[in-house]
């Protein structure tokens, strides 16, 4: 619900913001300027798209998973769809999120905002939820133990396993 709130003050404003500012600088201006923003917002979307694709099929081919490539492309898809809306600081936010020196601020403010939402959480539960947690935990590692205990008594375990000997195989 606070994100709908959030998003709702913010198109608010944006209206707010062009339609002062197209006042001020006339109807054709203001067409221009929201055109213009938003074809640049589609080169610039091609542009980085184009190589955060190359980026992500570099990293996958060596193995790795591309998770930075990942960010960057809903990044780019958020940004565009910023750019695409008409307003003047849904322009400025759908370009910071197209700029990389910018898109790497915005990461590391959301990671420490979402880290002290987090710890906010954590510390604002009293101990009594924590040793309920605690409790229920303990409990399920009980009973864990004994099914594992079980099972071993019935018969074998199937699962897979690796031979030494064997290359690693990708799945």
């Amino acid at each position: 619900m606070p994100i709908l709130i959030f998003i709702s003050l913010f198109t608010l404003l944006d209206f707010v913001v062009l339609f002062s500012i197209g006042s001020q600088i006339g109807l054709l201006t203001t067409l221009l300027l929201v055109l213009g923003t938003g074809f640049a917002g589609l080169h610039l979307i091609r542009r980085e798209g184009v190589a955060t694709f190359a980026r992500a099929r570099q990293r996958m081919q060596v193995g790795e998973v591309p998770s930075s490539e990942l960010l960057t492309g809903a990044a780019l898809i958020f940004g565009g769809a910023l750019l695409m809306a008409p307003g003047f600081l849904s322009d400025a936010l759908g370009l910071a999120c197209l700029i990389p020196s910018a898109r790497q601020l915005m990461f590391k403010a959301l990671t420490w905002l979402g880290l002290k939402t987090v710890v906010g959480a954590q510390q604002g539960s009293g101990d009594s939820t924590a040793r309920q947690t605690s409790n229920e935990h303990s409990e399920r590692f009980d009973g864990a133990s004994k099914n594992s205990q079980s099972a071993q008594q019935e018969g074998p375990i199937e699962g897979d396993f690796i031979s030494h000997d064997e290359p690693l195989r990708r799945r």
